[in-house]
């Protein structure tokens, strides 16, 4: 199913909370919840895990930036606090192809993030954060 009606709802406020958590160890400003975007969102994980191409349907939101969870054992609930402290746990650093994913988690000029999430029938689960 897709996030909307598989209970992904809290996994996306806990999604939010997660990112703005890594944040604040910055003094960096919470993000808001990108709540418009939140079913283009999952409908970009269901693209990119039926593709099997992580960050296939980019731009489809209107995102500036992007980070992704690919296939992933569920439920959401379960699986995206880990994920985003391992994408975290790239930073510090420059070179966006080794810390691409917590430079975006890091970015000051971003507001707001949008997380989708689109669990299979194998229950593996596609994520992502779509940052603007």
């Amino acid at each position: 199913g897709t996030g909307g009606s598989d209970g992904a709802t809290g996994a996306a406020q806990l999604c939010v909370d997660t990112i703005n958590k890594h944040r604040a160890t910055l003094g960096l400003p919470p993000l808001g919840r990108w709540t418009d975007a939140e079913s283009c969102s999952d409908e970009e994980c269901e693209s990119d895990g039926n593709t099997n191409t992580p960050h296939g349907a980019f731009g489809a939101c209107k995102e500036r930036a992007q980070n992704e969870c690919p296939g992933w054992p569920g439920p959401p609930q379960s699986m995206i606090a880990s994920c985003l402290q391992l994408m975290w746990d790239e930073g510090p650093g420059e070179d966006f192809n080794k810390h691409g994913h917590y430079i975006n988690m890091s970015n000051p000029e971003f507001t707001e993030v949008a997380c989708g999430f689109h669990t299979f029938p194998d229950g593996s689960v596609w994520a992502v954060q779509n940052f603007r």
